[in-house]
């Protein structure tokens, strides 16, 4: 009897240990996942939305800008919130790689930067972090001017 009862526990531990496994997202789902969240926080800007901003920057980011790095959530967020104070909005940015680490958990993005008149003006790159299910938040950005390195993609 106890035999089976060990027999039942183990079994039961297997299929819990297969239905968490499975439940695990492909690094395609998940490099998806990115990229939608990455727009998500570039809608931000169209909509005018300062503090939809914030909630995908992680209390521990670093964005590189300036003479010094701007050093976590409130240091970020205070530096953008001019960036949202006018009507339009002075710049916008789109996702055009994207690549996840095979844990699942770091995640690299990378794409344009258009001025507010449409010309493409810069390039982004930003490290993300799984810091929850489903939820991913910036720790990692910085950008560049165009130059020929930009507009040819070679970094």
């Amino acid at each position: 009897m106890r035999l089976l009862s060990i027999s039942i526990l183990c079994a039961s531990f297997l299929v819990v240990a297969a239905a968490g496994s499975s439940a695990r997202l492909s690094n395609a789902e998940l490099t998806k996942q990115v990229a939608d969240t990455e727009r998500a926080f570039a809608a931000t800007m169209r909509a005018r939305d300062h503090a939809a901003f914030t909630r995908f920057v992680s209390d521990e980011a670093v964005f590189f800008a300036g003479s010094a790095p701007l050093r976590g959530k409130e240091a970020v967020a205070k530096a953008w919130l001019p960036f949202y104070d006018k009507p339009e909005a002075p710049f916008s940015w789109e996702p055009d790689q994207v690549e996840v680490v095979d844990s699942g958990t770091l995640a690299y993005s990378s794409g344009p930067v258009y001025d507010a008149k449409g010309k493409q003006s810069g390039r982004f790159h930003s490290i993300w972090r799984l810091e929850a299910p489903n939820t991913w938040n910036i720790v990692f950005d910085s950008g560049c001017e165009v130059c020929a390195r930009c507009a040819a993609d070679t970094h």
